[in-house]
């Protein structure tokens, strides 16, 4: 990660933007049940909580895997039981796996993100 966005605040909509975000999508041939667990680098959420994402509040989860200023510019690696997220975050054993995305985003307020990802293994 080499820059957060200044503003950026993931509890509200008009500041939810992040450095660098990877997000594992478990699709439901309804789209309203689809669900999906977002791995952050946050600006202010603790390392290790989670929260509602503010745009899908029932089916979507932030969780904090860095967060601040502290460690940018170097190469972090995370390691994530994501079954286990799941299960803790939705109460249940999660289906399959349907899609995995990654982003660093700062549409919302005007600023900069910037980070570089390596590769994502099983």
């Amino acid at each position: 990660m080499i820059q957060l966005p200044e503003k950026g605040d993931l509890r509200f909509k008009e500041t939810d933007d992040y450095g660098a975000r990877v997000y594992v999508v478990f699709p439901h041939f309804l789209k309203w049940k689809t669900k999906t667990i977002s791995y952050i680098w946050a600006k202010q959420l603790p390392k290790g909580e989670h929260i509602p994402n503010p745009w899908l509040p029932k089916n979507a989860v932030m969780v904090a895997v860095q967060s601040g200023a502290d460690s940018l510019g170097r190469w972090i690696a995370e390691k994530r039981n994501v079954f286990d997220d799941f299960k803790r975050i939705f109460g249940s054993e999660p289906p399959q796996a349907g899609a995995i995305a990654i982003m660093s985003d700062s549409d919302n307020t005007g600023g900069v993100a910037e980070a570089y990802y390596d590769d994502i293994r099983r």
